[in-house]
C-alpha cells in the first residue's frame, strides 16, 4: 500500500522520539504538539485505530459465538435503543444499502433478536423493535464497552470527560451532528 503525502515534504513520522501510547517517554511533551502545517495527525489517527480496535473487540468475541459480526451488532444496537425505528432512518444511520442491511436484519430476525412490525398510519413503513433476546444481546454487548469508557472517563476527570465527548462529537460530519445528536443526547 503507497503512502500518501499531503505536502511535498511529507515524510513517514519519526518513531525513535515520540511518546509511548500511554503518554510517557522521552518526549511526551513533544508528542501531544500539533503537528508541522500539512501533516496528517498520525498520533490521532493512530490512537484512534487502536482505541476502535479494542473497544470493538470485546463485542466481537460476543458475536462470534452466535456467528454474527460488527453489522449485526450495529443494526442491533440502534434497534434497540431506538424501539420502533423505520428500516429508512435505519439505513441513513448505518449509511449501508439496502441490500446489506436485508441480509443483517434478515439474519437477526430469524434468529429472534429483532421483530419487524409493519406502521400503523403508512402499512409501507417497515418498524424494527429488539425482542426480549435481542435487548438482553444489546445489553451484553454494551457492558464491556461501557466498562471501557467509564474507565477512560474517569481517569480523565470531570473536564476531561466534557472534552472527549465535544471531541467525538466534533468528530461527525458537521452537517449530520444536529440528527446524529438526537440518538446520543439521552440515556
Amino acid at each position: 500500500m503507497a503512502d500518501i503525502n499531503f505536502s511535498t515534504t511529507a515524510s513517514a513520522p519519526d518513531r525513535t522520539a515520540a511518546a509511548t501510547i500511554d503518554g510517557s517517554g522521552p518526549d511526551a511533551g513533544a508528542a501531544a504538539a500539533a503537528p508541522a502545517a500539512g501533516e496528517p495527525q498520525w498520533e490521532m489517527i493512530e490512537l484512534l485505530f487502536f482505541a476502535y480496535r479494542d473497544f470493538i473487540g470485546d463485542p466481537d468475541a460476543i458475536l462470534d459465538a452466535f456467528d454474527f459480526g460488527r453489522a449485526h451488532h450495529r443494526v442491533l444496537h440502534f434497534v434497540n435503543r431506538n424501539p420502533g425505528m423505520p428500516v429508512a432512518e435505519l439505513l441513513n444511520i448505518l449509511k449501508i444499502t439496502k441490500q446489506s442491511l436485508g441480509r443483517v436484519l434478515r439474519e437477526l430476525i430469524e434468529a429472534g433478536y429483532v421483530e419487524q412490525q409493519t406502521g400503523e398510519s403508512d402499512r409501507r413503513q417497515r418498524l424494527l423493535f429488539a425482542t426480549a433476546r435481542g435487548r438482553d444481546l444489546a445489553l451484553r454487548l454494551a457492558a464491556p464497552q461501557s466498562t471501557r469508557i467509564a474507565a477512560a472517563l474517569a481517569a480523565l476527570g470531570p473536564e476531561g470527560a466534557a472534552a472527549a465527548r465535544e471531541f467525538l462529537r466534533l468528530m461527525i460530519n458537521a452537517e449530520e451532528r444536529a440528527e446524529t445528536a438526537r440518538f446520543v443526547a439521552r440515556t
